[in-house]
């Protein structure tokens, strides 16, 4: 049997001991070699090893893990690497969140300014992972990446490293998916679904089940309900904080008023931005509740394992995020032509946006990488902010590389959540000083 070297990047994150767990769940089809776990922050990657050690023992006590923030024994004839990099930690994030509601516009970790913020942040220690898994790796090795802001990073990597060997990828379109499964009564490997936009900017167009568009049946759900169940934590117990069910239920809203698809709810920033600022406690922002909620959960079943030898088992969770990125590179390693939904450059996909566009689309994963499926023209609509959006993406990537202060002003002004360049500017100085030591200096 075939088996592999995984690296996990980022092996000092929460979501670690549930990707591990993901994977060993996976050992007859997928069996790893030896699991690696490298992070720049020792203490706190060890911390995690805590809990990841013990999912080892309970179920592979065979496999060598290894915990480094060396990159060449990290990454050295690696088969796979599951990049989940988040630079400047939850720190930044709350920063991120709360800088930009201290001027009433939308905080939040990947939209916005805040996700600005945190692409500028991300686009070059990215890079670098890119090129030690070239340096050390195989040269067949696959890099799987979750790190956000996924399109920002993606649009980077398509230019300064057109040639990598990367997929790009996002659970929440599939965290969706697992909603509406549940809304159906069926599995979520039930259903096959068209969908189109940029990453955490995109719609629905058809959710079939068995050759039968649900679409219609999803729709009038939503417009009561949005994408909730009655009990959420019986859905995904990851995705029932409060923060998390008022996402899923703003997209009501939004089906109600634009019924033609379903959009992703993060379309909610953008769509809904007064009514999300005027709902949002902007001292206790979605980073705090990450922190004081899974964070704690954590590290504090870390802590009474390491003095009564005890183990909290519901300290982490095996959710969609861990079991997506699995079956991705699964599909990866076994040419199994799987269709998902993952980011790819656009090249005549999405007939009337532009060739260069990173796009959130379906695609068959295979051995030599994704075969994007041809959505063909989208309505005028969806097209105009796309673009505006597209744009944006565009011009903070320029600023990254060009050390622009003026290119990420207009990135910040184009912004669909700003209101206007009085506005951009009052947060990128903020968001500046913030970030003295992590972004790229902008002149």
């Amino acid at each position: 049997m075939k088996t592999f070297i995984l690296t996990i990047a980022g092996g000092g994150s929460t979501y670690t001991p549930g990707i591990v767990k993901s994977l060993l769940m996976r050992k007859d089809q997928f069996k790893l070699e030896e699991l690696r776990m490298y992070d720049i922050d020792a203490e706190r990657q060890n911390k995690v090893a805590v809990i990841v050690k013990e999912v080892v023992k309970e179920m592979d006590p065979s496999l060598k893990l290894v915990l480094t923030t060396d990159p060449e024994e990290a990454f050295k004839d690696a088969d796979f690497v599951f990049a989940q990099m988040r630079v400047g930690k939850y720190k930044m994030r709350e920063l991120d969140e709360k800088i930009p509601l201290k001027y009433d516009v939308v905080g939040q970790e990947t939209c916005g300014p805040g996700g600005m913020a945190y692409g500028l942040r991300t686009i070059f220690p990215m890079i670098e992972l890119i090129d030690f898994v070239e340096k050390y790796a195989k040269k067949t090795c696959w890099i799987v990446n979750y790190s956000n802001p996924a399109s920002i990073v993606a649009e980077a990597i398509r230019r300064l490293r057109p040639n990598s060997r990367i997929m790009n990828i996002c659970d929440m379109p599939v965290g969706v998916m697992r909603n509406m499964a549940a809304i159906l009564g069926v599995a979520r490997e039930e259903l096959t679904v068209d969908y189109f936009g940029l990453n955490h900017f995109g719609w629905f167009t058809k959710v079939y089940v068995n050759g039968e568009d649900k679409l219609p049946v999803l729709r009038e759900h939503a417009r009561v309900h949005g994408l909730l169940t009655e009990d959420m934590s019986k859905v995904d117990v990851q995705h029932s904080d409060p923060s998390w069910i008022k996402t899923y239920k703003n997209i009501k809203y939004l089906v109600d008023m634009f019924p033609e698809y379903i959009p992703n709810p993060y379309m909610q920033y953008y769509l809904l931005s007064d009514h999300i600022v005027a709902n949002t406690n902007k001292e206790r922002t979605r980073a705090n509740e990450v922190m004081e909620g899974r964070e704690k959960r954590l590290f504090d079943a870390v802590d009474q394992y390491l003095a009564t030898g005890e183990m909290n088992k519901d300290a982490f969770y095996v959710g969609v995020h861990g079991l997506f990125i699995v079956d991705v590179a699964i599909s990866l390693a076994f040419d199994l032509r799987k269709r998902f939904l993952v980011i790819v450059e656009n090249k005549g996909a999405i007939k009337n946006l532009p060739d260069d566009a990173m796009v959130e689309i379906p695609a068959y994963i295979t051995s030599n990488g994704p075969e994007p499926v041809r959505v063909g023209e989208i309505p005028t609509f969806y097209k105009g902010l796309i673009e505006q959006q597209l744009a944006a993406e565009k011009l903070l990537v320029d600023a990254a590389l060009e050390n622009s202060y003026e290119k990420a002003l207009m990135a910040f002004t184009m912004n669909k959540t700003v209101k206007s360049a009085f506005q951009a500017k009052q947060i990128l100085d903020d968001l500046i000083e913030a970030n003295k030591e992590y972004w790229p200096e902008l002149r």
